[in-house]
């Protein structure tokens, strides 16, 4: 298996099926700061991370896992419309 290194923006999944993305690298401190798919965050050394045993992955199509939000909270009124700036998440909080 070929040694993967840490990308910010790259999302990986271990063995047991677990998605996360890379989303800082610290490399002064040796560190690789991880988000799991629920929104959780993690951090490894980069000394460790050659003993994850990872494999590159495709971000999942379904971005809500790490988001808090319920169904409810982002549908329309009628439950067929999406509200205004929908598809731009930051457009949709500064409607609050």
């Amino acid at each position: 298996m070929a040694l993967l290194d840490p990308v910010i923006g790259q999302w990986f999944s271990r063995p047991n099926g677990t998605l996360f993305e890379v989303v800082a690298v610290d490399e002064d401190g040796g560190t690789v700061e991880l988000q799991q798919f629920d929104g959780t965050i993690d951090e490894v050394d980069l000394d460790s991370w050659p003993d994850l045993f990872l494999a590159e992955a495709s971000p999942p199509e379904d971005w809500s896992g790490s988001v808090d939000m319920d169904p409810e909270d982002y549908i329309g009124r009628n439950n067929e419309e999406m509200p205004a700036g929908y598809h731009d998440p930051l457009e949709f909080l500064d409607n609050i």
